[in-house]
């Protein structure tokens, strides 16, 4: 099957590349045409569209996307924030510019509000093509090993269904969250829930080691008791704690401190218009705002932990 990928940056590449693994052909396209090289230097399996609407008459000129089993065709993508898949959607050089095609999905696994997710749904859906949001939760490490869980917004449970099977190539499990927006919903909820718990598990590393407890016992007693979670005991902040995390390389790589400011924003902006109080994600959006600030927004978020040893400051210096 061929399937459409726009979008090639840390985490689509991945995800590309675990489609290529399995047996697709691809046509993408990335407004930076180094991604692209970068992705066709490993296979010769890829095609390089120059535009969001070049790539879907590419994809109607060969008849591509439809399985032998009828399953449907797809396009994927994987983008920065709201304005990016606004562009690449709607925009004059955008998907939905090309002539409908039958049986056609796109999955847009962005992280972005659900108002967006719903609004180019609705565009779709005068093309008579079904869209869905599926954004992700496992970073790049679950890119690269296709353990990435989707959170799906879909209309219908067909629509659910059909899109199951290849997103399953690229993850571990996919989760129907409802209809169109709940998958964003749910992962901005997801998100907000990991910046708290990232906080507080690299403010408690900081303390007990200023307290006299070594590191590797502190995380064992955390691991091994109530303060037990994914930032403690698979991606802990502590650097010298834990191996192939983005502590162990000076924080590099991962997920962007950048990125989380940008989805609690998302999360503070979803409470605000549903009048949920969100003291603790204010915080949080409030230290990981400081944390960028200090030169630290291209790092993993879990630089938090530098931040505080720094003193946590709230002013630039």
């Amino acid at each position: 099957m061929r399937v459409g990928f726009v979008g090639l940056g840390q985490m689509g590449s991945r995800m590309a590349t675990n489609l290529l693994r399995k047996g697709h052909r691809l046509v993408v396209y990335d407004a930076l045409p180094e991604a692209v090289a970068r992705l066709s230097a490993s296979s010769d399996a890829i095609e390089q569209a120059l535009s969001p609407a070049d790539l879907m008459a590419r994809l109607a000129s060969s008849g591509a996307g439809g399985s032998p089993q009828g399953e449907g065709r797809f396009v994927i993508s994987m983008l920065p924030n709201s304005e990016h898949v606004r562009s690449v959607y709607t925009g004059p050089e955008g998907l939905l510019q090309a002539p409908s095609q039958p049986e056609l999905t796109f999955i847009d696994c962005s992280t972005i509000d659900p108002a967006t997710s719903r609004a180019v749904g609705a565009a779709a859906k005068a093309q008579h093509a079904a869209f869905v949001d599926a954004p992700v939760s496992g970073g790049v490490g679950g890119a690269e090993a296709a353990t990435l869980t989707f959170m799906l917004g879909a209309d219908s449970a067909e629509v659910a269904r059909r899109c199951t099977p290849i997103l399953e190539m690229m993850g571990k499990a996919v989760v129907h969250c409802g209809p169109l927006g709940n998958g964003q919903a749910a992962k901005l909820c997801n998100n907000l829930v990991l910046a708290i718990s990232m906080a507080g598990v690299a403010e408690g590393m900081l303390l007990g080691q200023r307290l006299g407890v070594d590191k590797q016992v502190l995380a064992s007693i955390f691991n091994t008791s109530s303060a037990r979670c994914w930032s403690s005991d698979t991606y802990n902040p502590c650097p010298g704690v834990m191996d192939n995390v983005p502590a162990t390389r000076d924080f590099e790589g991962g997920f962007a401190t950048a990125l989380m400011v940008k989805d609690l924003k998302l999360a503070l902006a979803a409470a605000a218009a549903s009048k949920s109080p969100l003291p603790t994600g204010e915080h949080a959006h409030e230290i990981f705002s400081s944390v960028a600030n200090h030169g630290m927004a291209s790092k993993d978020f879990s630089s938090v932990y530098r931040w505080l040893e720094a003193g946590a400051p709230t002013t630039k210096g």
